[in-house]
């Protein structure tokens, strides 16, 4: 079969403002699987341009694909425009089979297939096996309703879902498709050729506000060698020079991260890892956090989420303030860089508030920040603590984590915008991270600081335009929950957990490195 895989353009400004793109993950995961089950496969990723949607489904179309697939990473923000996507290829090409996959299009499937007629297929959960299966039963014209983890309209009109998808055991089962891309046009950190990769799906934590953790059900990893090896490939055979981790905690197993590690030691590859993971588990791993450095480890992104105790036991964080304090400080003493994320509006703050945060900040004293403000999904435990609070932004685009969509009763939008924006350039511009971004010994931290320091300030000023010219907020907007619907935490896990079997014993890194050699 003919298979087109959509990465829509996506209009959250991180995604418009630098000038690196980093490829669709998501979609060369389901793209390798289909190539190797013998269909054709191409993907058009529309972020670069952005390309106009015209465009977009000119190219998708022009091979007459038998299916057409969409998913985007950011899917709630970027639903609006995956449904024009849909509708402008049906209005073009009726028969064209359209499948829909992703975080929130696995949520809100009654809602889609019910408001449009857009997409047959709704993918919930990992969609490897799932879209292989389902690209099957169409092309052998079986039922639908035999293949697990999927959504589609009945002869009634209905939606309906089949039952869950199990979740994928063996994580190296299933390939990336690499050959999609060009790696030539895909970059970060300043320029470097970068891909997204994932040694692990899920988190075992019970933080109550991630949309994250129950689609991915349970956490898994992949075989540390194998994923050591794939990244020492990528590095060989395309050049890449760093990798962008997409997991939620890629550390949770101590063993394995470790046996990861010292695999990538012994590839002895010039390749910088960045991430994100919790600061427990930094401080868990002090006596090898030298390891870390040396296997190309820059940046952590920590998600300490908020410095207030009472508001961290709101939302389950199960971290504390000492040891994100701890963390940044165990990362700099080994040459790695901290992000540390900063979110706003769990609770109805006020400026007393917001300077108890920012003075905390400034005490954790990180090299970089990302202030955010909190969205809240369907699926997560926190919908239903916010249920009843009102939405003041009504448009779907902009639930992207970098607009406040909340509205809280001691603090206006203005207010709480250029608090946020205020803090943002205090702790960015305080003396010490003035004095790193200048004179850091390492260059390479040097080029990362500034690099994430120049584009930090094109998204500062583009957040503070948009705020004040293009972003429209609503008074008297509905309830969370008269926007969104009802609370689906008792659903929150998308798929049903396979156990994966028993890992054989691995080859020390070191021992299996020399005897390849």
């Amino acid at each position: 079969m003919n298979i087109v895989l959509i990465n829509p353009p996506h209009t959250a400004i991180g995604s418009r403002v630098p000038d690196d793109h980093l490829p669709p993950l998501g979609l060369l995961a389901i793209g390798g699987p289909l190539i190797d089950a013998g269909h054709e496969v191409r993907l058009v990723d529309a972020e670069f341009g952005p390309m106009p949607l015209a465009s977009v489904v000119a190219e998708a179309l022009k091979d007459c694909p038998d299916f057409v697939l969409i998913g985007h990473s950011g899917s709630t923000s970027a639903h609006p425009t995956a449904l024009l996507i849909a509708g402008m290829i049906k209005a073009r090409e009726p028969a064209t089979i359209i499948l829909y996959g992703g975080v929130f299009p696995t949520y809100h499937w009654r809602d889609i297939l019910a408001e449009t007629a857009v997409f047959d297929f709704i993918v919930r959960g990992e969609g490897e096996a799932t879209v292989v299966a389902l690209v099957e039963a169409v092309e052998m014209r079986q039922p639908p309703a035999s293949v697990a983890g999927i959504a589609y309209r009945d002869d009634l009109n209905r939606p309906i879902a089949t039952q869950a998808a199990m979740t994928i055991a063996d994580l190296d089962a299933y390939r990336v498709g690499w050959e999609l891309i060009d790696h030539r046009r895909y970059s970060y950190w300043g320029g470097k050729r970068a891909v997204v990769m994932q040694f692990s799906r899920g988190c075992p934590h019970l933080c109550n506000y991630c949309g994250q953790r129950g689609f991915w059900t349970r956490w898994r990893h992949r075989d540390p060698v194998k994923f050591a090896k794939e990244i020492a490939w990528l590095h060989r055979q395309h050049g890449v020079e760093l990798i962008n981790l997409a997991d939620e905690n890629p550390t949770v197993s101590k063993k394995a991260w470790r046996a990861f590690l010292e695999a990538m030691i012994a590839e002895d590859v010039p390749v910088l890892i960045v991430g994100s993971t919790r600061a427990d588990d930094i401080v868990r791993d002090a006596d090898m956090l030298h390891l870390y450095r040396k296997a190309g480890v820059i940046r952590w992104l920590l998600g300490m989420e908020n410095t207030d105790e009472q508001t961290l036991q709101l939302i389950r964080k199960g971290g504390s303030t000492s040891s994100d304090r701890e963390a940044i400080r165990l990362l700099r003493r080994h040459g790695i860089l901290s992000m540390a994320t900063w979110v706003a509006g769990f609770e109805d703050e006020g400026f007393r508030d917001l300077w108890r945060g920012f003075r905390q900040l400034i005490a954790y004293d990180p090299d970089q920040i990302q202030a955010l403000y909190v969205t809240p999904h369907r699926w997560t435990p926190f919908f239903r603590i916010a249920r009843d609070r009102r939405v003041i932004q009504r448009d779907a685009r902009l639930w992207d984590y970098k607009h406040q969509v909340l509205h809280m009763s001691r603090l206006k939008p203005w207010m709480l915008f250029f608090s946020v924006k205020l803090i943002e350039l205090a702790v960015q511009s305080r003396p010490k991270a003035l004095a790193r971004i200048l004179f850091h010994p390492d260059p390479e931290q040097r080029h990362s600081m500034r690099w994430y320091t120049n584009m930090g300030r094109r998204v500062w000023f583009r957040e503070v335009w948009g705020f004040l010219v293009t972003d429209r907020r609503v008074k008297g907007g509905p309830t969370l929950a008269e926007f969104w619907g009802a609370p689906q935490d008792a659903e929150e896990e998308s798929m049903i957990f396979q156990r994966p079997a028993k890992r054989p014993a691995t080859v020390p890194a070191v021992v299996l490195h020399a005897a390849l050699e």
